[in-house]
């Protein structure tokens, strides 16, 4: 058993949490690693770092709304040469972690390192925990060890999330296109959304952007409805677990969230979903054009939305009415409320003559690079 802690953060009380992050969206995940109070937030490549233990790893695949997954680094050494790397895997505090009656598989990366061949490096890997553990090596396995050889550097983190963490448990119906919660999230997030104001999203597909606001609103955990890979780990707490799910005060929202499209499918569909998420009470969904678009009664807020792009749908020229509609509609109506489009073409957000701030970093949405474009309050 390795038990230095400068090579098995496992021995520790704490060691480091990746969170990963969908690139381009780094810096929003950090601020929200800030806002949940994770120690030591640290913005890199992919994701983000925190620092902290088991209970901060449940808390992360429980809380996080932007994080796509969340991987624990459990052991960290040099390897030069495959029997290096097998001798090294050997020292790691395997029985720690994993439980040796549950399937385990492994997947390496190598870059830049002696150690080239990705394949061989997961097969001594596995052979190790199988050895050393007993645990069974499975290419369906839920429990995932990913290796990481860069710069000859070898890390070992465990992936505690399983299936994507945009995979909440509520959503059933999706339609062409659809927006990720995690995304959904950090474009809230990256348009100053605290659930403290109303939200419209006049193209609502199934109906993400306004389950997601009234998610955050009503203060529900976005991990609350599914489960994840740590419960099968050696070191898990299920009465802990228990206890974390239940704490924190959840309160009915202040205001309400608005939802239209023109196609009654979609609109079935977000209902659905809302329903699902136990946030119909406080959602709304109403099918006409952008055209009969007008403000909910009561304070102004957020209008956001994700219409169809060029790449998303083909021939862009029939979009350019659509953008110019709906940049009418909201000048002439919804005076007081800030916006956010998502788009990938800097000429159909021109096209809707809003008065837009510099866009933010693309991002990858379904293998299209896009951008959330936003204004300050309407005039």
């Amino acid at each position: 058993m390795n038990t230095d802690p400068a090579t098995d953060p496992a021995a520790n009380a704490t060691f480091e949490i990746f969170v990963v992050a969908t690139p381009g969206l780094e810096s929003a995940l950090c601020e929200e690693a800030r806002a949940l109070g994770f120690a030591e937030p640290t913005p890199v490549k992919g994701g983000v770092t925190v620092k902290g233990g088991w209970p901060e790893v449940w808390r992360a695949n429980l809380e996080f709304r932007g994080a796509t997954r969340v991987l624990a680094r459990i052991a960290a050494f040099r390897a030069f040469h495959l029997a290096q790397l097998d001798k090294r895997a050997r020292k790691v505090a395997w029985a720690e972690v994993l439980r040796p009656d549950v399937p385990v598989r492994v997947e390496a990366s190598c870059k830049g390192s002696r150690i080239y061949h990705a394949g061989a490096a997961a097969q001594r890997i596995q052979r190790a925990i199988g050895e050393e553990l007993g645990a069974p090596v499975s290419d369906t396995a839920e429990v995932v060890i990913k290796a990481r050889i860069d710069d000859d550097l070898c890390t070992i983190s465990v992936d505690t999330s399983g299936e994507s963490l945009h995979k909440r448990g509520h959503k059933e119906a999706v339609n062409k296109a659809p927006m990720r919660e995690t995304m959904a999230a950090l474009f809230l997030r990256q348009c100053g959304f605290t659930g403290a104001e109303p939200v419209v999203d006049p193209m609502c597909g199934s109906g993400t952007f306004v389950i997601e606001a009234a998610e955050i609103a009503a203060s529900l955990k976005p991990g609350r409805s599914r489960s994840f890979a740590f419960e099968q780990l050696a070191n898990f707490d299920a009465a802990a677990w228990e206890r974390m799910k239940e704490s924190g005060a959840q309160s009915p929202p202040s205001v309400r969230f608005h939802g239209s499209d023109r196609d009654a499918g979609a609109v079935a569909m977000s209902r659905s979903n809302a329903e699902r998420a136990g946030v119909a009470a406080w959602t709304e969904f109403r099918q006409h054009a952008i055209s009969d678009l007008v403000p909910p009664e009561g304070p102004p807020g957020l209008v956001i939305v994700n219409p169809p792009y060029g790449g998303r749908i083909g021939d862009k020229k029939p979009l350019f009415a659509l953008y110019g509609a709906l940049g009418q509609t909201l000048l002439a109506r919804f005076s007081g409320w800030r916006v956010g489009v998502v788009t990938n073409d800097p000429s159909l957000a021109k096209a809707t003559a809003l008065p837009f701030a510099d866009p933010t970093a693309p991002v990858s949405h379904g293998g299209i690079r896009v951008s959330l474009y936003r204004t300050d309050p309407l005039p």
